[in-house]
Formats: C-alpha cells, structure tokens, sequence
C-alpha cells in the first residue's frame, strides 16, 4: 500500500471515498492529483473475482478487474459531483472498448459507487451526458466492492516518468479523443453545479526543452537524436547485444524495435527488420553528404535515429540501421515494472 493511501486512511473520519474506472489509471490518477480538497489518488484495481491481483493477471482479462483511481476526498472543500464531472472530462463516455489506444476489458470505464447519494449522482450526471451528445453512455454505474492498489511502481506514474507520459498521451490519441468531444472543458475539474474553481488538469508535452535533453541526455545522446550525428560502427552500446527486449526512444521511451527482428548486418550498428510499432517511427528523404537516403525518426519525440535500407534480409528485405545512442534496451525480465508489459507476450512464443 503506498504512502499516500496510508496517509489518507489514517486521518478522520470526516474523508471520504470515490472511485473511477477510466481505462489506463496512470492518466485517472494523473486527473485527480493536486485538486484541491482531493487528499490522495491512488491507482488499483476493482470489480473482479480475485484478491490481491497483479497487473499481469489484470492486463490478461481474465480477472473482471477494472484499472481504477481510487480518490480519498474531504467533502468539506470538494464535492462528489465535482469529483464526477472530472471523471467524465477525462474520458470518452461513448467508447466502450476501452479508452483512445488502450483496448480490452481492463481499460473499461465504470463509475463505482458507495450508497444511494452517489449512485443518484452518478447516475444523473450519466444521462445528462447521453442528453447532451443524443447518444448511449458505455461508462457503467457499479457498486464498489474491494479495492486492490496497484504496484508501486505504477504510483505516481505521471510525476515519476513526466516525458513519458506526456509522449503516451500523445501517442495514444487520447488528449485529441477528449478534445473532439469535450472542447475547452477536456481535461478539466468541472464548476457544473459545484461553484468550484476549474483547473487545467494536464498540460500537453510534446517534446523536453533543449535545456531538458542536455541536462538529461549523454553528449552523444544529444548530438545523435538531436543534431543527426552518427555515432562509431563497431563502437556502440547496442551492435553486438543478443538479449532479449525491446528497444525504445532514449528520450521520449515510446517503443521502436525488438530484439526478435535484430540482425547482425556486419555494418557495426545495431539492425533491424523492421519497426516494433510502426506509428512510432517516420521516414524522411535525407539528401545530406551528396547522397540521397531514408532517415528514419521517432514520430512522437522526432528523435534522429539512423537511417532505412533496401539491403536487409527476409521477410522485409529491409535493414533499419539505427544509432545505439537514440535508444534504451529494456530486456523480457524488466518489462512489466518498466510499463511495457503488453509486450511480454512476444517472448512467449
């Protein structure tokens, strides 16, 4: 149980409970974190058949869990309905699949409630959404049951891992999803019926300042990623590595390759056949050094990584010749406490 539950469960009585089911609970979590009159949010689970799940066995689906926010509120400074509002101003109601990117039936969204004021609440503001959009709400209205926090490391995701998780919402399409529906009231605390202030909850970052990259970056890591040098053949982290893993941006951490498509092409870099996910990687022409090449770049942090081939071997024919300094190895066994545990599943074959 991490500390800011610890703290909230050991004051008066007078705090109260509420919990959301919003799809990824890193961002549910991230919605409710520094509001005012909101003393801790933690991310678990709730709504399944077991005790004591692990994210594995959630993420599996076979569980009946639902990731969840669970928000420890003085109701004194802060208002259930406002707590609601800020749920439905971070998701999209109408999907019910899950949330943006991330599908399946632990990314649900579900409104879990404690008695008939928060049911009557819930509620209501449910079918106001359906009134207002003349559409069928997916979100579901359930009785709380047991609530299980989740790893630690999932704690806190947001602040812990800031690029990372600002290159998630990116990527996952889910703050341009919130927008389409939601306007200007996305991401927002709600005044609907509170008087409440509102708050911008989420500040879209696409990239680290160049202040940023130097301070966390090797000098080779910037010169590579950010003004296209080329590192030494031969004389890199990564040309001769054969463990198991996958490969991610050194600075923004979205995934680019996996060991399972890494050839030896003889060249002193390390190769690939082709892209983990390829949404995660652009092409351009690179008509630098009097020649003209495909540069290859990372879509989200536009990190320079190398450079594409049509000279590599089956099934692609394709050789992605990337620099050791534009990445991150994470092997199999460090997956899941890294937050890449969707791609443990590959190793198992």
């Amino acid at each position: 149980m991490n500390t800011a539950l610890l703290l909230a469960l050991s004051l008066t009585s007078s705090a109260d409970t509420a919990t959301f089911a919003g799809g990824c609970f890193w961002t549910m979590e991230h919605a409710y974190d520094d509001v005012s009159g909101v003393i801790s949010a933690t991310s678990g689970f709730m709504g399944g058949s077991i005790k004591d799940p692990t994210y594995m066995q959630v993420v599996e689906g076979n569980t009946g869990h639902l990731e969840s926010v669970q928000v420890i509120y003085d109701p004194a400074k802060i208002s259930y309905e406002t707590l609601l509002w800020t749920f439905w101003h971070n998701i999209d109601p109408f999907q019910a699949d899950g949330q943006a990117c991330d599908i399946g039936p632990n990314y649900h969204t579900a409104v879990f409630v404690r008695g008939p004021q928060q049911r009557k609440a819930a509620s209501a503001s449910r079918q106001q959404i359906s009134d207002r959009f003349h559409r069928e709400v997916a979100t579901q209205v359930l009785t709380a049951g047991s609530f299980y926090p989740a790893e630690e490391y999932h704690q806190d995701y947001a602040k812990k891992n800031l690029v990372r998780y600002g290159m998630y919402r990116t990527g996952c399409g889910r703050d341009r999803r919130l927008r389409e529906i939601w306007g200007d009231e996305a991401g927002r605390v709600s005044t609907r019926e509170t008087g409440y202030g509102t708050r911008e909850m989420y500040t879209l970052k696409t990239k680290p300042s160049d202040t940023e990259l130097r301070r966390a970056l090797t000098p080779l890591q910037y010169e590579v990623t950010q003004h296209e040098a080329t590192e030494r053949p031969f004389q890199n982290e990564f040309w001769d590595n054969h463990k198991d893993g996958i490969y991610v941006d050194v600075v923004s951490g979205e995934p680019l390759f996996s060991s399972l498509d890494k050839f030896d092409s003889r060249t002193g870099w390390p190769s690939f056949t082709k892209p983990l996910e390829t949404s995660n990687v652009t092409e351009k022409t690179d008509r630098s050094l009097f020649m003209e090449r495909t540069e290859v770049r990372s879509a989200h942090a536009n990190s320079h990584l190398g450079h594409v081939f049509d000279d590599g071997p089956r099934p692609t024919g394709l050789r992605y010749c990337i620099n050791s300094a534009a990445l991150r190895f994470i092997p199999v066994d460090s997956l899941e406490a890294a937050g890449y545990s969707q791609y443990l599943a590959l190793f198992r074959k």
